[in-house]
């Protein structure tokens, strides 16, 4: 039966929490914008290359052997053993296979992970400014979310290490941190990592780290990870994905990787959430972790070159602030003249039919701020600067 006006007020069709949630400030500018038949979209985290053949090749081999009947909850033991290899092979670190599940996308793996260990009314204490997703995933699972936002220092981000740690109740349980950071492109030290860790040992509370944008880095080939510094059994969780690497946004495969007496409780989640990605999917999975370093490369190349354009079109227009971009494909700036995001967001679509991410989607400090998206073409890129110079 569904509710109506006559009804009395505490009468609630769904969960009471699901229906206050948080408004996902992103998604709304986003159908905001494609009312618009000629609108030009920078909003949105993903890249303009098609997924390269050599996975999608994968894909219909494994279809056509057959590999297509239900596949183990947590991946195919090869993919996981190509997991392992390819932590071995990039960040020279072993983690064993049966740490690693294969999850049906990056998001599903973080819900996953706070599904395991949040009890209603536990805390979370979450890093920003940072992916709007995760702060509703949290929600999703009945936990309260306090923010700590990162401070700008000499056109930079920085992490002030001890008021994180002062943010710490009695009733938090994990620390949730992305880096590199969507939509910041932050990075975070090894230093910092190793303080987290021995911070988070000593409250025994859990670590939940982000690292989807591990490989975009334009210094080095990853980022630090905390999974180079853990112990076996840490209350670490790290989220990764597929999606951005390897221009495979619309696969929805990820990865989750926990301390060593994970694994059956992960698996007994997933068992009742949507018992694992597709067969073929995952085998795609493995092959571009087998056979993907030079598209990675490839992609790092134009990334690369966005990134200065950017940096060249910002330091001709005083007016608008953005700080260093350290890894990522994202600017995250302000308007000195536009405080207020959503207004100057829906300028851009109605004026110049240009769609990017307000900055009050990813956190309470950044309400001032504009992400957009160069994971282009520099054609695309190239027309939505003019368009963004027309109305700045």
């Amino acid at each position: 039966m569904n509710a109506n006006k006559n009804e009395p007020t505490s009468f609630h069709t769904f969960r009471e929490d699901l229906e206050n949630l948080t408004p996902n400030a992103g998604a709304e500018m986003l159908r905001y914008g494609w009312r618009k038949p000629d609108i030009l979209s920078l909003g949105q985290g993903e890249g303009c290359v098609a997924t390269p053949d050599f996975i999608s090749d994968a894909a219909h081999a494994a279809m056509q052997k057959g590999r297509t009947f239900y596949a183990p909850v947590l991946g195919f033991p090869e993919v996981r053993q190509e997991l392992s290899d390819y932590y071995h092979r990039i960040y020279n670190i072993d983690i064993p296979a049966n740490r690693l599940f294969l999850t049906g996308s990056g998001t599903t793996a973080i819900h996953l992970a706070l599904t395991s260990i949040l009890d209603v009314n536990d805390e979370i204490l979450a890093l920003t400014p940072i992916w709007k997703n995760l702060l509703g995933a949290a929600e999703v699972s009945r936990a309260k979310v306090n923010q700590v936002s990162l401070e700008m220092k000499d056109n930079q981000w920085h992490l002030d290490l001890e008021k994180l740690f002062a943010a710490v109740t009695p009733k938090t349980k994990a620390i949730l941190i992305v880096t590199p950071s969507n939509p910041t492109g932050w990075v975070m030290s090894h230093d910092e990592i190793k303080a987290v860790l021995e911070f988070a040992r000593q409250k025994n509370i859990w670590i939940i780290a982000d690292e989807v944008y591990g490989r975009i880095v334009y210094d080095g080939a990853h980022a630090p990870s905390f999974l180079e510094h853990a112990l076996p059994d840490d209350k670490l969780y790290t989220v990764n994905s597929f999606s951005k690497s390897y221009a495979m946004t619309g696969w929805r495969l990820g990865w989750l990787v926990g301390p060593t007496y994970a694994e059956d409780v992960i698996r007994d989640i997933a068992l009742y959430d949507n018992m694992g990605p597709a067969s073929f999917i995952q085998l795609a999975g493995g092959a571009a972790l087998k056979d993907g370093e030079h598209f990675i490369q490839e992609q790092l190349a134009l990334w690369a070159k966005n990134r200065q354009t950017l940096i060249e079109f910002f330091a001709k227009h005083p007016q608008l602030d953005c700080p260093d971009i350290s890894a990522t494909f994202y600017a995250f700036f302000t308007h000195k003249n536009k405080p207020d995001c959503m207004a100057f967001c829906r300028e851009l679509i109605d004026d110049v039919a240009l769609s990017l991410a307000p900055g009050c989607a990813f956190g309470k400090s950044s309400r001032s701020y504009v992400r957009l998206c160069f994971a282009c073409s520099e054609a695309k890129l190239a027309e939505a600067l003019k368009r963004l110079e027309k109305v700045i």
